[in-house]
């Protein structure tokens, strides 16, 4: 996967470049493009912002500039821009554009797009009900997000179908050594070798963390028949 960025601050995407991310660059399994479009401006100070007609306060993102960049890349594939107005972010978006071949993100700035910027977008994203100095933080962690899904990331095949939100539910709870941490103790079940209990605790787990902190997860949910005998036994549990 080629992801493209068009982007004032380059430099701030460095994290996506450590770690298993990282690694994921230098074996080639994606591509990184970073463009500044203050580089397609065209007066002497490299403005890429002016005043907003009509008046207000702050500074507009010109389209000019953002048009420029975009033109000068081979190829887009799907455009995505970061802006509060647009649907939030979640893992089933990352599924999706996991499975893309090429995806560019604008990261805005200032008060925002000239209108007209966003016309060119394929999709508009938030990643939560708040503001941010700009779009490149928003951007990374959809970045991470996705990328991550791409089969040779992750060191783990399964890790990505095991996480929170793969199935709607969030994770169960993990242990590791030692097994009794004073007095804390990992549940018997997890060290019994029996690989069809420990599936159905995990379920069950997963079942109940989601109900306690996320119930608005199971709005809509179509349970299984074991789900139902789950559910029951942990509102018992907890009544």
């Amino acid at each position: 996967m080629k992801i493209n960025v068009l982007t004032l601050f380059p430099d701030m995407f460095t994290p996506l470049q450590t770690s298993m991310l990282g690694r994921g660059l230098e074996d080639k399994k994606w591509n990184l493009n970073l463009v500044n479009f203050r580089d397609f401006t065209t007066d002497v100070h490299h403005h890429v912002d002016d005043t907003p007609y009509g008046g207000g306060a702050g500074m507009v993102l010109q389209i000019m500039p953002i048009k420029k960049a975009l033109n000068s890349l081979s190829s887009t594939g799907k455009i995505i821009i970061t802006a509060p107005q647009g649907k939030t972010f979640n893992e089933k978006m990352a599924q999706e554009w996991a499975k893309e071949d090429e995806l560019t993100f604008i990261c805005g700035h200032y008060e925002g797009f000239d209108q007209r910027v966003y016309d060119l977008a394929d999709e508009t994203v938030s990643i939560g009900d708040y503001v941010l100095t700009g779009g490149e933080l928003p951007t990374m962690s959809m970045i991470d997000a996705t990328v991550r899904l791409i089969p040779g990331i992750l060191g783990n095949a399964a890790s990505p179908v095991e996480e929170s939100f793969s199935h709607g539910l969030l994770e169960y709870p993990q242990y590791t050594r030692p097994a009794d941490y004073e007095g804390q103790k990992v549940p018997d079940v997890l060290m019994s070798g029996n690989h069809q209990k420990i599936d159905e605790w995990r379920h069950y787990q997963a079942l109940k963390a989601t109900y306690l902190h996320r119930p608005d997860m199971l709005e809509g949910r179509k349970f299984t028949s074991e789900e139902k005998k789950m559910l029951a036994q942990i509102k018992a549990e907890l009544d």
